[in-house]
């Protein structure tokens, strides 16, 4: 199926990010927002990530920042002006639209991009199934949740899979397609080749697994860092020290929760003690003497007191 119109339930970091640059490649673009506060939030998002790809385009052409494959291919010399002109373009043709059947009403893939939380999304699918016309694929963008939780809530589960992405997708440009048993070998292909249209890289996920790759990988990272300064070994900035200074990574435990938003790593840690298998044998044996209890305490007092991470100005470090 040849995909044209896009539309990305949930304006949040990624969400933004997904749209925006769905839109830079030339795709016909829609946010679906639950409410009129919500398009407040969004608005702002799609205004950074737009100066983001800005930032970018100068650095690449000036040799000053890394190449971001998501915008130019590397090996060449970037056209700084096409580049300027697509994100121009792309930051004002994103539409928000808080009518769900109008939004949706001649989509060929909806994006759903919504926070970690099973019940919010199962009502979101109910409501979505339909309104949806026969051609729509369907994907979740899901950072923990396996799409078989979900597919008979959608009313399409052979169309039916997930589309995960990594965060600053225009930098690292991953794309995870994961399908479940219903999921037909023809919406898996199109989803793969969409990524790829998008200038993502498809990483295809042959069997079901919650974190899929790359948060597999990344989310015992994080809750080690988070159980060291929940139990008062450490603060923040000290834990990121040691593992930028340590091993060369760019950003820390703390740098990455406050990108993510405190509120996804507040679910994603809910997640952790109500899906069986969220980690491998080995991992969850090793993370059962970790204080979860003082992690979800600690992230829902930053909750309470309105620090979301970078989107609000404020999460374990100030903005």
């Amino acid at each position: 199926m040849q995909i044209k119109k896009v539309v990305v339930a949930g304006g949040g970091v990624l969400g933004s990010q997904i749209a925006f640059q769905a839109a830079y490649c030339g795709f016909d673009v829609t946010i679906w927002l639950r409410s009129e506060g919500s398009i407040g939030r969004t608005r702002p998002k799609l205004d950074n990530v737009y100066k983001e790809y800005l930032k970018a385009v100068e650095d690449m052409a000036s040799g000053q920042g890394p190449w971001c494959r998501g915008i130019a291919d590397e090996g060449a010399p970037i056209d700084k002006a096409a580049c300027v002109a697509a994100i121009e373009k792309a930051h004002a043709s994103v539409q928000l639209e808080l009518d769900l059947q109008k939004a949706v009403a001649d989509a060929d893939i909806v994006v759903e991009s919504m926070a970690e939380n099973v019940p919010d999304k199962i009502a979101f699918y109910q409501k979505l199934a339909p309104l949806l016309p026969e051609k729509t694929i369907l994907v979740t963008n899901s950072s923990t949740l396996l799409p078989s939780t979900f597919a008979k809530y959608t009313g399409r589960p052979e169309k039916y899979l997930s589309l995960h992405f990594a965060n600053y997708i225009w930098r690292n440009n991953t794309a995870e397609v994961m399908g479940q048993p219903k999921t037909s070998q023809e919406s898996f292909a199109d989803v793969v080749r969409f990524a790829g249209e998008i200038r993502m890289v498809a990483l295809p996920v042959y069997k079901e697994k919650n974190g899929y790759l790359l948060n597999s990988m990344l989310v015992p990272f994080l809750f080690s860092g988070l159980d060291l300064y929940a139990n008062g070994v450490s603060d923040p900035e000290s834990i990121d020290k040691a593992w930028k200074l340590g091993t060369g990574a760019p950003r820390g435990p703390f740098e990455i929760f406050d990108v993510v938003g405190i509120t996804t790593a507040y679910n994603i840690a809910l997640q952790y003690q109500k899906v069986p298998g969220f980690f491998s044998p080995l991992l969850k044996k090793m993370m059962m003497p970790y204080n979860f209890k003082g992690m979800l305490a600690l992230l829902k007092k930053m909750l309470d007191e309105g620090k979301l991470g970078r989107s609000s100005g404020e999460g374990f470090y100030k903005y």
